[in-house]
């Protein structure tokens, strides 16, 4: 079976070897969650200071090994650069699941943000090389999918394998010894070079200032949705809804992040030039329905908008950071762009309990409704600028086929 790259074809074999990538990188973790409240009993030793590093850890160090793996990545060798950061990240699971003290599982987490913050950019690094086009669009979008979906799977898995013994949660990090087989099946199979015409070969360096709009957009989207993950909880207490509500409610979360991604395209043609405002307008209506009324059917559609609404920006920025390089420097740039993400992520609770703090906020509904402001002035702006590289999409993305 031949998958079309837009450049040519690959293999089923390759094609799942790309997507098992994406898979890994949502590990990055999982595995301490289910066991977080445990750990004070698990280790009636540890200090609160060593169990709040297990969680922030692998972030925190995931980027600065993100942008070496792109400033890496320059010099090709791309699949040993990616075989290399898998090995680092099941070496970190291997530890982990033999750890017997808090000192092992903080320098396992150690390995695990050096191998994941190498691999992360070839999640999307990878889709660059072999597609282009409207197949890079479409995979990049299965790419995204891809990655929420193992979220959510794996979560579940992790939940169920720490009830039986907390050691076994970490097997879940075991997954990239299949992405390193499945590997081999890329080693003989080079990406077929850009046709004519194509837009990265219009580059002949990183346009740093689209290059610096798109972070800065992907941080604020990433920034402001992560109040689902961080804040939902408190909410659900808040209002006396049954305390599981929130992990159901965090799991439709990642699953409407998954949904656009299969379908990119035809949302794309629907929505045209409009889609990158649209998306942001839905946000603000998903973090507005979730934080500011206390009923759980509109609540459940608050997070399905707020997850959509991402699903659709996520894999359209990672394109548009694509076409802003030339295919040699397209993996730095994409490394520039995904490091957003991971500040996001250890960002996020910081900031808001800071200004909330500082604004003398106590309600469970600030951080939704400064989120969705937040977004709202985003949106204002892609209003304005709607001609602009970042807040558009031209012709070239919806034009009949």
């Amino acid at each position: 079976m031949k998958i079309t790259t837009g450049k040519g074809s690959i293999g089923l074999l390759q094609l799942l070897a790309i997507w098992s990538v994406s898979a890994v990188t949502s590990l990055p973790g999982l595995a301490i969650s289910p066991i977080l409240e445990d750990l004070s009993r698990i280790f009636p030793t540890a200090s609160q200071l060593e169990i709040q590093m297990l969680s922030s850890l692998p972030s925190l160090l995931i980027i600065p090994f993100v942008l070496l793996a792109g400033w890496l990545s320059v010099k090709g060798r791309h699949i040993t650069l990616l075989s290399v950061g898998l090995l680092i990240f099941l070496l970190s699971g291997i530890t982990s699941i033999f750890s017997t003290e808090i000192s092992e599982l903080i320098a396992a987490s150690c390995i695990m943000g050096a191998g994941a913050g190498i691999v992360v950019p070839f999640s999307t690094g990878l889709v660059v090389q072999y597609f282009t086009g409207d197949y890079r669009v479409k995979q990049l979008g299965i790419s995204s999918a891809i990655n929420n979906l193992a979220l959510v799977i794996a979560t579940a898995a992790v939940t169920a394998l720490a009830d039986k013994n907390w050691h076994y949660a970490f097997t879940v990090y075991l997954l990239p010894a299949v992405t390193l087989i499945l590997l081999l099946a890329l080693r003989n199979t080079s990406p077929a070079p850009e046709p004519k015409g194509s837009d990265q070969l219009r580059q002949r360096n990183i346009n740093k200032w689209r290059l610096t709009g798109l972070t800065l957009l992907y941080f604020t989207i990433t920034f402001t949705t992560l109040v689902i993950t961080f804040y939902l909880s408190f909410l659900v207490e808040r209002d006396n809804f049954p305390q599981e509500l929130s992990s159901i409610m965090i799991s439709l979360f990642f699953l409407a992040i998954m949904l656009p991604g299969l379908v990119l395209n035809r949302i794309i043609a629907r929505l045209r030039s409009y889609t990158i405002l649209t998306s942001l307008l839905i946000i603000v209506i998903g973090l507005l329905l979730v934080g500011t009324i206390p009923d759980i059917p509109l609540m459940l559609i608050g997070v399905a908008f707020t997850g959509l609404g991402y699903g659709v920006l996520q894999p359209i920025i990672y394109d548009k950071t694509a076409i802003i390089a030339p295919p040699h420097l397209a993996t730095r740039a994409l490394a520039v762009v995904m490091t957003a993400n991971y500040v996001a992520v250890v960002a996020c609770p910081v900031v808001i309990d800071y200004v909330r703090e500082a604004l003398h906020q106590k309600s469970e509904s600030f951080p939704f409704i400064a989120s969705a402001v937040l977004v709202a002035i985003v949106a204002a702006l892609a209003l304005i600028y709607r001609k602009s590289f970042v807040f558009s999409l031209d012709k070239s993305y919806y034009r009949t086929k």
